[in-house]
């Protein structure tokens, strides 16, 4: 799904047409929306005392921001493949590791982007601490990452297949 290295975004192809298909709609049918609104509200006057105005503005800064951002992201992106069921931790993965090897205390989590971010399963980016940490590895390894405190946790990795959501 997704892994940044030097600046370079891998997606599937799924995920760039979604990404592509949100940017057509924000640059197309929502910015004349907000602009509308816009328009609706300055027509009633006073623009210092205008909620509806200045809230459609707000909304409008958030959607430009948004259209940055997958700009940026799309013009970085590389189309690739979802990544393969080999056991190996890597974006587009669904992970689930045990804390310090107790099979008890376990956690779940997709590892990708928040462009990914699911209702279903808890998402963590690749270059998050405990995500950089067990980049790479394979199921059944122990792997290592800081925590804020700047002490070390250490994770077995108990199951790595991809995400199918």
């Amino acid at each position: 799904m997704t892994q940044t290295s030097e600046n370079v975004t891998w997606l599937t192809q799924e995920a760039y047409n979604k990404l592509k298909d949100e940017l057509a709609h924000l640059t197309g049918p929502a910015r004349t929306e907000i602009a509308a609104k816009i328009a609706a509200a300055r027509e009633e006057g006073d623009l210092r005392e205008n909620g509806g105005y200045h809230a459609a503005k707000e909304e409008q800064g958030k959607q430009e921001l948004r259209v940055r951002q997958l700009t940026q992201l799309l013009e970085k992106a590389k189309v690739g493949e979802a990544p393969a069921a080999n056991g190996s931790v890597a974006p587009g993965m669904v992970v689930t590791i045990a804390f310090d090897g107790d099979e008890d205390d376990t956690l779940t989590f997709l590892l990708a982007s928040r462009e990914y971010a699911s209702a279903d399963v808890e998402t963590y980016s690749p270059q998050s601490p405990l995500g950089s940490g067990v980049m790479g590895h394979k199921v059944g390894e122990d792997a290592e990452y800081e925590l804020p405190n700047g002490k070390k946790a250490s994770v077995r990795i108990i199951k790595a297949e991809p995400y199918s959501g």
